[in-house]
């Protein structure tokens, strides 16, 4: 990948990352160089000589789908085309965010690129040109159960790419036909192979689930750092944190999460006014952030995966005259990895609710002000922002339910196990947000406590971080609407440590 100050450069013949579907949203320059061209042209010269052979099944192409795939499809290519999106344009509910379905139609891309799909050149070119603009497909929510890819949702998107039903350029929402023409867009013109190849993958799943975590990995971050910051605020003893300790503890994600939070502690100096053994949120700090650590590799692992697999059925391999029918459409390992995503993001956004918690109370914050109001009754300080975090852990938790074990059989049991990881990944991108919005909270408190006789922090790093809290926020002083103030220092606290480091 390359970035210029104006657009970034995505070749469909390198490999495809998370870094490039956070870049999505906006206008990209997607290249499918010549490898990519003579992947495509074998790939679909394979499939007119499979087509060509009345012996030779292929799914979707002479067939029905799904359940009837029992049943001759239509005669006509462009018959077939419609009949395979028609059919799917059942979904329902508010559309999904922008960033959401170009990432996905940006995985789709890069799928389709690798020639085994047996697609037209032209449609990974207009895919390609599609990037290069601010059209974004209307995509509504639900439908897709994660199998035979997300069929649904991946309609709309293709038919929208034709010209029908609706989309979004600049932000507003058209006619589909209106926003190609404007964008300077050509409509997509499909067969019933291309269709097909378009929506039979999980490429909603793996873009929402690669943007998920992206978001939670820099959450993860910044609780580390605000834990590093509340601790040196309240002049609590970085003890915990002593390597000997975290190594007899054993688990890798401990000594990385305490090696990164000792250097924001290094010259800090405890003021010896706490107790022996801080509350958990502080003390046990290493072992939770670290436990989330190792589910979060893992989380790495299946995202990689999925961005450099390739998610279709059937699928062609012209040296081997082989069209290989198969499941590679079913979205299993990201229906775990987006469970796992959400109890990692709901059991830190329960530590940071309870850090805030720790911080507005003067039982426990070293004689701050109750609610670190700048005079307590007639100003409430972070009253307000205390009780909507309350509500985000509750709402969090409500959603945390795993999606993967939720199966039912559907398509006449022909899909008679599905792994819902559609909507795992789309709860892990909620809940992500959420996350954010409860650094932001933990931060606006840190900020306030200064402003209202904690002490400066000592170590030069969190003082580092105080400062760009300031910097961007005021003290709560008089009372105010506080909305704002917390989406602001979720933004600081979540990019602060990469621009530092």
């Amino acid at each position: 990948m390359t970035t210029t100050a104006s657009r970034t450069t995505v070749d469909l013949g390198a490999p495809l990352t998370g870094e490039h579907l956070l870049r999505a949203a906006a206008p990209l320059e997607v290249l499918a160089g010549p490898a990519v061209a003579t992947r495509l042209q074998e790939g679909r010269d394979h499939l007119r000589s499979v087509l060509a052979d009345d012996d030779r099944p292929v799914y979707g192409a002479k067939t029905g789908f799904g359940a009837l795939v029992g049943f001759a499809g239509r005669a006509s290519e462009a018959d077939q085309c419609d009949n395979t999106l028609a059919h799917l344009g059942a979904g329902q509910g508010p559309d999904l965010p922008p960033d959401v379905v170009r990432a996905a139609l940006l995985v789709r891309t890069w799928s389709l690129a690798q020639g085994l799909s047996g697609v037209s050149a032209h449609v990974v070119d207009g895919l390609s040109a599609m990037f290069a603009s601010r059209f974004v497909p209307a995509v509504p929510r639900f439908g897709s159960v994660g199998a035979s890819g997300d069929l649904i949702p991946l309609a709309y998107a293709a038919q929208a790419l034709r010209g029908r039903g609706f989309a979004y350029l600049d932000g507003a929402r058209l006619p589909a036909a209106e926003a190609l023409a404007s964008a300077g867009l050509t409509p997509l013109s499909l067969d019933g192979r291309d269709a097909l190849a378009l929506v039979n993958g999980t490429s909603v799943t793996t873009a929402a689930l690669s943007l998920a975590l992206s978001s939670v990995r820099a959450s993860h971050r910044a609780v580390q750092d605000l834990t590093c910051l509340l601790t040196d605020v309240l002049g609590a003893d970085p003890g915990f944190l002593d390597p000997r300790l975290i190594a007899a503890y054993g688990h890798g994600g401990a000594r990385v999460v305490a090696d990164h939070m000792r250097v924001l502690l290094d010259g800090t100096r405890p003021s010896g006014d706490r107790p022996l053994q801080e509350p958990y949120s502080i003390r046990c700090s290493p072992q939770l952030l670290g436990a989330c650590e190792d589910a979060l590799r893992y989380v790495d692992g299946v995202v990689a995966a999925d961005l450099s697999g390739v998610s279709d059925n059937p699928l062609f391999f012209p040296g081997d005259d082989l069209v290989a029918h198969g499941g590679n459409f079913f979205g299993q390992p990201a229906a775990f990895a987006g469970d796992l995503l959400a109890m990692v993001t709901t059991s830190l956004g329960n530590l940071a609710e309870r850090q805030l918690d720790l911080l507005v109370d003067p039982a426990r914050n070293t004689g701050l002000p109750p609610m670190l109001a700048a005079g307590p009754g007639q100003q409430h300080g972070l009253q307000g922002v205390q009780l909507a975090t309350t509500a985000f852990v509750a709402e969090m938790r409500r959603c945390a339910v795993p999606a993967s074990t939720q199966s039912l059989p559907t398509n006449l049991h022909n899909q008679d196990v599905v792994p819902f990881g559609t909507q795992a990944a789309l709860r892990a991108y909620d809940l992500a947000e959420l996350l954010r919005l409860l650094c932001g909270s933990l931060a606006l408190g840190l900020r306030q406590a200064v402003h209202v006789g904690g002490r400066r922090p000592t170590a030069p790093r969190c003082a580092e971080l105080l400062d760009a809290l300031v910097a961007a926020i005021e003290p709560v002083d008089p009372d105010r609407p506080l909305d704002e103030d917390v989406r602001v220092a979720g933004e600081v606290v979540t990019s602060w440590d990469r621009q530092v480091r």
